[in-house]
């Protein structure tokens, strides 16, 4: 998907416009997990947390025989989708990820910045190895970044006043478990695994191109509890931050991003 992924408990409403105005950025870990997936006899294959539907879209290429299912919490993202060209191998569907499941078991499942929106990994990951088709393959990949100065400074502001009453004792937070967990339950659910982490230094240009990045994923459940003049409030304390934090020079500001991946087959 696409990195808001829709699918966090509460009123997050997502902006499709907003999230793909860093397109490219957002795109390209999509398209590094895909080159790490086999291929082979794919049959069926989900895109979970599809957002928009373009990069779901694509699959279509890759894997010209298959069925494939968008799956997405968000009705926003998925009236961006509907406006795709139709193709009789794909369908979008409204789904919660931590209750959807398959009507077929799956070749292909790809979570491309989805999974940190849902709980309990623990029981997850089980559960979406359990869709698989013989040999099929697990492929996802999460934000890793809840250290770096714009989580910080985010979760600064909310705890502060007027804003943490505002929000009703809100509090980011991102299911994101070590690496090397991944790797040990994956083992254990019989997979072998391809795990890797990466840190993108985007370069992000025009006014406050941070804060706009933002605003098109972890700032969704803030401003979705805010209404219009406290919006504007917690942005502007926001934004001044965030313009400490990562300075623009005169090519634009530089934005560093750590993701994991990993790639799980069934043995």
């Amino acid at each position: 998907m696409a990195e808001s992924a829709s699918l966090a408990r509460g009123p997050a409403h997502w902006d499709p416009q907003q999230y793909q105005r860093f397109s490219r950025e957002r795109s390209r870990p999509f398209f590094e997990l895909l080159a790490r997936v086999p291929d082979g006899e794919v049959r069926a294959v989900a895109d979970l947390g599809c957002g928009p539907g373009n990069l779901t879209y694509t699959l279509l290429t890759r894997w010209p025989e298959a069925h494939i299912w968008g799956v997405d919490h968000s009705p926003e993202m998925l009236a961006q989708a509907a406006a795709l060209p139709v193709h009789p191998h794909l369908r979008f569907v409204q789904a919660d990820l931590a209750q959807w499941r398959p009507d077929v078991l799956l070749d292909r499942i790809i979570a491309n910045a989805a999974l940190h929106w849902v709980p309990h990994h623990a029981t997850l990951l089980p559960r979406l190895v359990s869709f698989l088709a013989p040999r099929g393959v697990l492929a996802v990949q999460m934000p890793y970044n809840c250290d770096a100065p714009s989580h910080r400074l985010l979760a600064e502001v909310v705890a502060q006043e007027p804003w943490r009453s505002a929000l009703g004792g809100w509090t980011e937070r991102y299911f994101v478990e070590a690496p090397l967990w991944y790797a040990d339950t994956l083992h254990a659910l019989g997979c072998t695994v391809d795990l890797w982490e990466t840190t993108y230094y985007h370069v992000l240009m025009g006014p406050d191109a941070v804060l706009e990045w933002m605003k098109g994923t972890a700032l969704r459940p803030v401003l979705s509890r805010l209404d219009h003049d406290r919006q504007a409030q917690f942005l502007e304390v926001y934004r001044e931050k965030l313009r400490a934090a990562y300075p623009e020079g005169p090519y634009g500001a530089c934005f560093p991003f750590r993701r994991v991946f990993f790639v799980a087959q069934l043995r």
